[in-house]
């Protein structure tokens, strides 16, 4: 039997029996599944029965991690956002750029 470490998304694991390190992405209680993604890339899902028959350990990060698929969409989505904020911001300075605009039509009440 292996070693208890319940599964946590966003830990690094190291499987002792084979060496295998990887990363928890995701833990569906519900349906009993843990995702996880190894070094390499490869993602798999896997039982909470078989989860607790391996023999984990904790570890850190590897070194010249790259980052999951999840993370780069994640971090993709926000980088969308924040352009679509600054995009937004431009056109409300226009907008007020436009207010300032002297056409005639916004004279000095004076000049009536």
């Amino acid at each position: 039997m292996g070693r208890e470490h319940d599964p946590v998304r966003g830990r690094w694991y190291e499987n002792l029996e084979d060496g295998d390190v990887f990363l928890v992405l995701s833990v569906d209680e519900d349906a009993e599944l843990v995702e996880i993604q190894y070094e390499d890339g490869d993602i798999e899902e896997i039982d909470y029965e078989t989860w607790k028959e391996m023999d984990l350990e904790l570890t850190d990060e590897p070194e010249g991690w790259a980052g999951s698929e999840a993370d780069d969409a994640e971090d993709d989505e926000e980088e969308w956002e924040e352009e679509d904020e600054e995009e937004d911001d431009e056109d409300d300075d226009d907008w007020d750029d436009d207010e300032d605009d002297d056409d005639g039509r916004y004279g000095d009440r004076d000049d009536y």
